[in-house]
């Protein structure tokens, strides 16, 4: 499976009269991707180790983590896996915007929730007793049906709740609250543009005119949709492409600089400082000690590759996947 430098948008369907959505899958698997969706997530990984990246932050993980995304922010988690798939790895739970807000807003008992799915924007680790508890509910949910489902997750977020100071944040970026829950087609078209082009000269005037609107009207339309500048937008993309290169190849950061559309070294450290809080060089060293040479060579060093390969290879576009079925995604940041 191809993978892409920048997050996808998975849409996500819930199963009828369901509140929210439960599922376990193996890795690899087509959703283990470095992808958002507007959802909350519950990510429970089973067995295994090897690196997660959740939004600005990458790290390791191992048997048993868990971790809380708040909507827009984009996760994944890579598996030392010496090419074995590994069954039932992922076990989850989500849930929408819409629900969280039913019931925190309903039952004034749940003001602990409410915080907890604020600071969720950052994504959330837990640990100790919250940590094996809402690991132990989350494999019970599986089992269940009915009103004995719902209970078991509401006694889940309670307890995710309950214990601040076995939670640790991870991102220091959240993700901008205006985005959509999916972007109109006009501005899909123009994401995709920009997706396979960004590392090219990109101008608003052209995506614009792509877009059939008048430059000054297409800056706010984009704006709306997507929460970003359009030139903020492209930025980004370029940005999250460079994290992508610096973990998973041995590219000089100058060479990354101009491979994913910057045209000085300087606008290209600045923009990355500005994004990720930290230097290239710095961010490499910190994904280097957290990724081991197996994951290095595979399924997330082939997502890096998808476009460059072990040579210079500009020419080279990403395609873009519409798939319109129960698990689509589209590209975006």
């Amino acid at each position: 499976m191809e993978r892409k430098s920048v997050p996808a948008y998975e849409v996500i369907v819930f199963p009828p009269s369901a509140s929210f959505r439960w599922n376990v899958h193996d890795y690899p698997h087509h959703l283990a991707k470095w992808h958002y969706h507007v959802e909350y997530e519950l990510h429970l990984i089973q067995n295994s180790s090897g690196t997660m990246m959740i939004g600005d932050y990458v790290g390791p993980f191992g048997p048993d983590c868990l971790v809380l995304t708040g909507p827009n922010l984009p996760h994944n988690w890579l598996s030392d896996t010496g090419g074995l798939a590994i069954p039932d790895r992922d076990m989850l739970v989500q849930f929408s915007p819409d629900c969280a807000d039913r019931i925190c807003s309903n039952f004034p008992e749940f003001e602990e929730v409410r915080m907890l799915l604020m600071n969720a924007a950052f994504g959330l680790l837990f640990s100790g007793e919250t940590a094996r508890k809402g690991a132990s509910l989350l494999r019970k949910i599986g089992r269940a049906q009915g009103a004995q489902r719902m209970i078991l997750f509401l006694d889940l977020l309670a307890t995710l709740a309950r214990n601040p100071s076995e939670r640790k944040t991870l991102s220091h970026r959240a993700p901008a609250a205006t985005i959509p829950s999916r972007p109109s087609e006009k501005a899909e078209r123009a994401i995709s543009y920009i997706h396979n082009n960004y590392f090219s000269d990109i101008h608003l005037t052209a995506v614009a005119q792509l877009c059939g609107m008048e430059p000054s009207a297409f800056s706010r339309f984009f704006k709306k949709q997507t929460g970003h500048t359009f030139a903020k937008f492209v930025n980004q993309t370029r940005i999250y492409s460079a994290c992508t290169l610096l973990a998973h190849t041995d590219r000089s950061v100058t060479e990354i600089c101009f491979d994913v559309g910057f045209n000085n070294i300087a606008n290209f450290n600045r923009q990355f400082v500005k994004f990720c809080d930290q230097t290239p060089s710095a961010y490499r060293r910190t994904a280097r000690r957290c990724t081991t040479p197996a994951s290095a060579t595979g399924q997330e060093r082939s997502f890096a590759l998808a476009r460059y390969g072990s040579h210079d290879r500009r020419d080279k576009k990403v395609q873009i996947s519409m798939n319109r079925g129960v698990e689509a995604f589209v590209t975006a940041p």
